[in-house]
């Protein structure tokens, strides 16, 4: 092991560089079955959510539908190689870590992963076939929908990002409060102030209908109140732990006899 420090950084950027070739490699292997279940993927959401009211989907451009897929394939990628991209970065960073932090740091990946992937299939498998059902509603003999097959996916692919973001409010929370940026007692007193940013937030990440902002400020603002409420259970652990390590040193520093 060297002490030099420009021999110890080119050596963490050429293990960083592998593993970032690595996460590259695969996401790229996996890419071409990502674009043969593209397809797949659109007829299947389609029929989930898209209701008979609202018409068919139309492409407008004559490479529209290629570009869609090519986009979608990379999503696929990507989402498919997660977790062996999470693996790699995890590896590079575990020699620099200690064990408490790995457990901490370990936990934090895969919660938020976990949460992500709730707040995308909450958001397919609820918000968006009753967004378009909603959308759907509006129409009549006089007035059709003529709904492009890019705009459907853009609203698809904006609302699972929103919800996987919004969902990671426990972690935030719990992350702000055992680093010290804002106390827990803080927090509680600030709840109205919580509140407004929340819906800000789910006004500029969703369309601009009061439906899909409350759909993503509702849940949001309970997985923040879940936040809180680890984040006390963490207090009180901190606390006893705290409490048992000054018993035992004032146990041995008494004197005897």
């Amino acid at each position: 092991m060297t002490n030099d420090p420009e021999e110890s950084l080119i050596s963490h950027l050429e293990a960083l560089r592998g593993a970032l070739l690595r996460c590259v490699i695969v996401t790229a292997a996996i890419y071409p079955l990502g674009y043969l279940a593209s397809s797949h993927v659109i007829s299947a959401l389609v029929r989930w959510s898209f209701p008979a009211s609202a018409g068919t989907l139309h492409y407008f451009a004559p490479m529209e539908v290629l570009w869609v897929r090519l986009r979608l394939a990379l999503i696929l990628a990507l989402l498919t190689a997660y977790p062996w991209n999470i693996l790699q970065l995890w590896r590079f960073l575990l020699p620099a870590l200690y064990k408490k932090e790995r457990k901490t740091l370990g936990c934090c990946i895969l919660s938020s992963s976990l949460l992500f992937f709730c707040g995308a299939a909450f958001s397919a498998g609820l918000i968006l076939p009753l967004m378009m059902n909603f959308s759907g509603g509006f129409a009549t003999a006089e007035l059709q929908p003529n709904i492009g097959l890019a705009n459907f996916l853009n609203l698809a692919g904006w609302l699972t990002l929103a919800f996987g973001l919004m969902f990671q409010s426990p972690i935030i929370v719990l992350l702000a409060v055992r680093f010290g940026v804002v106390s827990r007692e803080s927090l509680r007193k600030k709840r109205p102030y919580v509140m407004t940013a929340i819906l800000i937030a789910a006004a500029v990440l969703t369309p601009p209908d009061i439906i899909s902002q409350l759909m993503l400020a509702v849940p949001t603002w309970l997985l923040f109140e879940l936040g809180l409420a680890l984040a006390e259970r963490m207090e009180r652990k901190t606390a006893a732990t705290v409490s048992v390590l000054i018993a035992d040193e004032a146990l041995r520093e008494r004197p005897f006899g």
